[in-house]
């Protein structure tokens, strides 16, 4: 995009409740219950229409965050010898 920066770094952090994931409790759902991405961008010299732009485009082709926002369909197969 032709934008000067001198960093970029992307945070992640998740909450969720381990009682699920580890199967202590029935009454937590097992997985994240928020994701949270903290974007530090250091580009002195970007104008702010350059640095919205690059937003715009790191959520709309970001891999993680458009599965996030529309998961797919999911499907298990199990095969094996009984």
């Amino acid at each position: 995009m032709g934008i000067p920066t001198e960093r970029i770094a992307v945070t992640v952090e998740g909450d969720l409740d381990l009682r699920g994931t580890l199967g202590i409790s029935k009454d937590v759902p097992v997985g994240f219950d928020g994701i949270h991405l903290h974007f530090d961008v250091a580009a002195p010299k970007a104008t702010p229409e350059q640095m919205r732009g690059l937003r715009e485009r790191t959520e709309q082709y970001c891999v993680v965050v458009q599965t996030l926002m529309r998961p797919p369909r999911l499907r298990t197969e199990w095969v094996g010898h009984d």
